[in-house]
């Protein structure tokens, strides 16, 4: 059980694993634990990646599965369907761009909305970032309120 202390005080946090405990029946938890939503998140600094992953979980309560890079958001997209891919676009490899236009073409990934997060900020590039799919643009740095209310807008919550 990991503890975590600052100035003096700590905490202890446990998560039970529901699928290592028999008795705990998946109708005893929560009706809003089970439907949170899940976020795919695409940034290949892994600074602003955890930056992002530790404040969009506990500011929403959303589920975040992050990634490096283009090619392991095409496979994690297929396999976890998340709903909300939020991805950087600047990505050595298949750059974000070229992942939205991807997603967009499978069935599976078609309709999941798509944030692009960068720096890249002339009307050209926010025009490309459209042509390629994405649902939102947004520009690095991003205040933390508009980032949590584009996602709260794209996920109906």
């Amino acid at each position: 059980m990991p503890t975590y202390s600052s100035a003096g005080c700590s905490v202890r946090v446990c998560i039970p694993d529901l699928n290592a405990c028999p008795r705990v029946s998946k109708m005893s938890v929560p009706k809003s634990a089970l439907m949170s939503k899940k976020i795919l998140l695409v940034e290949d600094s892994h600074t602003t990646r955890l930056a992002h992953r530790v404040m969009i979980a506990k500011r929403t309560g959303y589920e975040v599965i992050s990634v490096a890079n283009g090619t392991e958001a095409l496979k994690l997209a297929a396999s976890e369907k998340p709903d909300l891919v939020l991805m950087d676009i600047m990505m050595p490899g298949i750059d974000g761009l070229e992942v939205c236009r991807r997603l967009r073409k499978q069935p599976a990934t078609s309709g999941i909305p798509i944030v692009l997060l960068t720096f890249r900020v002339s009307e050209e590039s926010v025009s490309e970032g459209f042509a390629s799919g994405c649902t939102a643009y947004l520009k690095k740095p991003v205040e933390v309120d508009e980032l949590v209310a584009t996602l709260r807008q794209h996920l109906g919550d």
